[in-house]
């Protein structure tokens, strides 16, 4: 058995590499599981609590065992991390001569051919266009691995990204004129000579079904697998297991279609009028649903005249096009290529028209220009078990958030791990001094008109009393936008000067940068603020979370699950939505401390935490705090002036 404590200890390998290293008890058993997992080829399923030190508690092993691993990310920021600054501390700490690769999804990457199409096409929707293309360009002729994110003149989210990258769709291949220096060719190949490989989780899925990223190659070889941030597992598996086509698939190809047309058929009039036609098509059907955003389950679908009357115009065109690229197909490559993403296109977009299938459930997803025809599978547990056992490796899922009150059943039967080893290290933190659980005692119910506003009412002494710096954080985003609203009259009617950032004002780096500069800011969020936000010390003393956060029951993919547990005689809300749940609670929840020396409380407006039978479950899953339910003793635990004794019998006379 691989000999750990030595690393792990004061004064140890790592204590001496890392700065401020201290030896933690936890970190060190998670490290002996991860190693014992490594060896046995085993799944082992590991919760890991908010400072527990899970990423050295892995990466020890992983590289002292030898053989390649794969470590797949939730963010490509904490891909980044991992491979900018936890790697080589490890692998300096331990002295190992490991090869490390950071591996991204193709649009991630500049692609040269997309490029010099994109600077001959010349059309460019504003002049801010034009200048990222020019930074673009001198980038390309300098960067060493084409990775946009080092890019430092042109934001990630800039328009021009999409026409200089390639997507699996457009990209030539072996035929293109710069294969040989193609950044993606060459991150895939320093990928296959490396000891390890950093990847996120939808550049894994995307490969395990597309065959696409260059992740095949790797499995075979590979010796572990880590899933760090684990608890998104299941929605990403069911993402990429489902199929999607998208009206923004179809304009892409159109623009492509042109593109090629004018450089490889200029004596066509009818190839680009036909292109042209779909692209009307496809926005036609964005217009069928005047609704902004949302999702549709297919039983109001089908009742829409004008979407199917659409749709079946999509594959009208569709086929027309497709015609007209068979007969201009030997032009080029890129028009050949048009050709097979047309017959796909066609072929996928049919299928989800006429398709039956009970163990996936088909519905619509709408955004502000584009609309998605998903189909999406009820479960991806035999799927994905088969992928597991299909590799002769060891596989590690590890994340703060995967248990139930320590029970892992529902995370082990969503991705049909019934052999994992499963573990759980609280975190070191002394939540029961740090921390403070407020749960207001006079809240309405959540489904009421004004049930936000009582929330903003609520929370407004405990923002003054700890001098802002706030977290409030929402379960949806109509509740986040009305809060808006509520705050700023309230500031205003109280005479409150605290600065307000909401989600959407900027990037998500962008405003947790603000709000730590600030020092005293009230942010608003929703989904985006619930996970992967780190924000250590004072800046960040309070968090609201307004509902518990059980998903809509009229999400199609959810309320097709519920029928399915439901008729198989199961209990769907106990097996699904609770621990669906606690899980995105204990996300949220865990913004609050992240350091040993921060403080805080947590206030959770839900009154069902004590009104209904199941709020025991959710309570004994969040992290041993202190809890009341008097605004007195909330507001009196930012003055430094609760003693312990105080907060148990108050939460124990009301609650």
């Amino acid at each position: 058995m691989l000999e750990l404590d030595p690393i792990f200890a004061e004064g140890g390998a790592l204590a001496s590499a890392v700065a401020g290293f201290r030896a933690r008890p936890f970190q060190l058993d998670m490290a002996r599981a991860v190693a014992s997992a490594i060896a046995d080829r085993s799944v082992l399923v590991a919760e890991a609590g908010t400072g527990t030190g899970k990423t050295f508690a892995y990466l020890v092993p992983a590289l002292r065992c030898g053989g390649k691993v794969i470590i797949s990310t939730g963010t490509k920021t904490l891909q980044d991390q991992l491979f900018d600054r936890d790697i080589p501390k490890v692998r300096s700490a331990l002295k190992l001569p490991v090869s490390v690769a950071l591996l991204k999804g193709r649009a991630n990457y500049v692609c040269h051919h997309h490029l010099q199409r994109a600077l001959a096409d010349g059309r460019f929707a504003n002049r801010e266009d034009v200048r990222d293309l020019g930074s673009v360009e001198r980038f390309a002729r300098t960067t060493l691995t084409g990775d946009r994110a080092e890019c430092s003149g042109v934001s990630e989210t800039a328009p021009i990204w999409t026409q200089v990258t390639s997507t699996r769709e457009n990209c030539l291949g072996s035929e293109c004129r710069h294969f040989d220096s193609c950044f993606v060719m060459k991150a895939r190949k320093q990928a296959l000579e490396a000891d390890v490989v950093v990847v996120n989780h939808h550049l894994f899925f995307a490969d395990v079904v597309l065959r696409d990223e260059g992740i095949g190659e790797l499995l075979p070889a590979c010796n572990t697998v880590i899933f760090d941030e684990a608890h998104q597992i299941p929605e990403t598996a069911t993402l990429f297991f489902g199929e999607s086509t998208s009206t923004a698939q179809l304009v892409t190809l159109v623009r492509d279609t042109v593109l090629e047309s004018a450089s490889a058929a200029k004596d066509s009039r009818s190839l680009p009028d036909a292109a042209h036609a779909l692209e009307k098509a496809a926005r036609d059907i964005r217009l069928a649903f005047p609704e902004e955003s949302g999702r549709m389950p297919m039983r109001v679908v089908e009742r829409n005249r004008e979407f199917q009357d659409a749709l079946a115009r999509v594959l009208s065109r569709l086929d027309a096009l497709s015609c007209e690229l068979q007969e201009h197909a030997a032009r080029s490559e890129g028009l050949q290529r048009c050709h097979e993403r047309v017959l796909a296109l066609a072929e996928q977009t049919e299928r989800w028209r006429s398709g039956v299938d009970g163990e996936r459930v088909k519905w619509i997803e709408l955004f502000t220009h584009s609309l998605h025809l998903n189909s999406t599978p009820l479960s991806v547990a035999d799927i994905f078990a088969k992928q597991v056992q299909g590799k002769a490796c060891a596989w590690v899922f590890t994340s703060a958030t995967l248990s139930v009150a320590r029970d892992f059943q529902h995370y082990c039967k969503a991705l049909g791990l019934s052999d994992a080893r499963t573990n759980s290290w609280d975190s070191p933190f002394l939540y029961d001094l740090q921390a403070l659980l407020y749960v207001p005692s006079k809240m309405p119910e959540p489904n009421t008109p004004e049930y936000t506003r009582a929330v903003i009412n609520a929370a407004l002494p405990l923002i003054e009393a700890s001098g802002g710096r706030a977290f409030l954080l929402f379960t949806s985003l109509r509740a986040m936008r009305e809060s808006l609203g509520l705050l700023h009259d309230a500031f205003q009617a109280r005479r409150l000067d605290f600065p307000v950032l909401m989600q959407g004002q900027g990037s998500r780096t962008e405003l947790l940068e603000r709000f730590r500069e600030l020092g005293n800011a009230v942010l608003i969020g929703s989904q985006s603020f619930w996970e992967g936000v780190d924000v250590k010390g004072e800046a960040l003393s309070l968090v609201v979370i307004d509902k518990l956060p059980f998903s809509a029951p009229d999400d199609p993919v959810l309320a097709a699950r519920i029928d399915k547990l439901n008729q198989e005689g199961r209990n769907a809300f106990l097996e699904h939505q609770l621990p669906q749940a606690v899980i995105t609670l204990k996300q949220g929840a865990g913004r609050l401390i992240r350091d040993e020396n921060d403080r805080g409380v947590l206030m959770i407006c839900d009154p069902r935490l004590y009104s209904k039978s199941y709020g025991r479950r959710i309570l004994q899953s969040l992290p041993p705090m202190r809890r009341t339910r008097l605004e007195a003793d909330a507001v009196a635990f930012f003055r430094g002036e609760l003693p312990a004794a105080t907060v148990s019998k108050s939460a124990a006379n009301v609650g």
